[in-house]
């Protein structure tokens, strides 16, 4: 990248080339705190005092267990979402990111120990009370949509779907009346969408006890709808298309969740299933879900222009 283009970059993503990261105030963190943000994914610095302000407290920090990470906090979120945004192999990460095995350890110890959910979930909340809603819901959408597999995802978690025709892994959502991710099971194509929410509407009502309310498409009608209002206190509420109806139709609260789909799939590693582990596909899914969420509450990605003056202008186009 040309200087006169980087320091364009610095200029308007990050006034100040020190870190406050965890890492770096308290832990062992001697990587290059100096790192240009060059790349769409990397986090603006509004998105980062964001996602600065709602970071989970590292166990090592709190003197749980661990050892003090050795790598900025901040560099090492830009690295994953610089994955999940671009789907590209974790070995392939550009060379100014933290070495990619120690990045892939951070990512997948954020999974196991729920900080990633932490995170997550308090931005989601931040996005609730910045629409003005409470932070409980009471009411959400559940949907299902199947992705392709990569070659290297065993047979063993994965599927046919005969209805889409799609051999790999199916995700499973549930997202508030924003299309807020809930809740997220990754299960292999074949599983049905009733017998896939069972676990995953249980899930739900451990953890939002204030939901009384569940819309959904004909797939999880029958028996599913008594076991939810006998078993759980859920009301699953089925919005179905009317006979009559032909062609593309905006249906009722569906839509909202098809929404999140598609928001989803605006990640090239969300659009293939690459993650060998299901809970990695899941972690995916969130990681993605934050990149949008640290967007929204920080406003709109502010562009970097090459200076003018210049043979050619170059722009990298924001986020919204």
């Amino acid at each position: 990248m040309p200087q006169s283009f980087a320091l364009a970059c610095v200029e308007s993503n990050s006034p100040s080339l020190s870190c406050d990261c965890l890492a770096h105030r308290f832990g062992n963190a001697a990587d290059r705190p100096d790192r240009v943000p060059s790349y769409v994914s990397d986090m603006t610095e509004a998105e980062w005092q964001v996602i600065r302000a709602v970071l989970p407290v590292p166990a090592w920090l709190e003197g749980r267990g661990g050892r003090p990470e050795g790598f900025c906090h901040r560099q090492m979120i830009d690295a994953v979402r610089y994955v999940a945004d671009n789907g590209v192999k974790w070995a392939n990460l550009p060379a100014d990111f933290p070495p990619y095995r120690r990045v892939h350890a951070f990512a997948r110890r954020w999974q196991v120990t729920g900080l990633l959910a932490e995170l997550h979930d308090r931005l989601r909340d931040k996005v609730r009370q910045k629409e003005g809603r409470a932070v409980d819901p009471t009411a959400a959408i559940v949907d299902s949509q199947s992705v392709r597999a990569a070659a290297n995802i065993p047979r063993s978690t994965s599927g046919w779907d005969g209805g889409k025709r799609v051999g790999g892994r199916k995700r499973h959502l549930v997202v508030d009346c924003l299309g807020m991710v809930l809740a997220v099971a990754v299960t292999a194509a074949s599983v049905q969408d009733r017998d896939a929410a069972v676990p995953l509407l249980e899930r739900l009502r451990k953890m939002y006890f204030s939901i009384r309310l569940v819309w959904a498409d004909g797939g999880y009608a029958g028996r599913l709808v008594d076991w939810a209002a006998e078993k759980l206190q859920l009301t699953l509420d089925i919005v179905k298309r009317s006979d009559d109806t032909t062609g593309f139709v905006v249906l009722p609260r569906r839509w909202v969740v098809e929404r999140t789909l598609s928001w989803l799939m605006r990640s090239r590693r969300l659009a293939r299933d690459y993650e060998t582990l299901p809970a990695m596909h899941e972690a995916m899914v969130l990681w993605s879900m934050t990149m949008l969420m640290s967007g929204r509450l920080a406003g709109r990605r502010p562009r970097c222009f090459q200076p003018a003056g210049t043979a050619s202008a170059v722009n990298t186009p924001g986020r919204t």
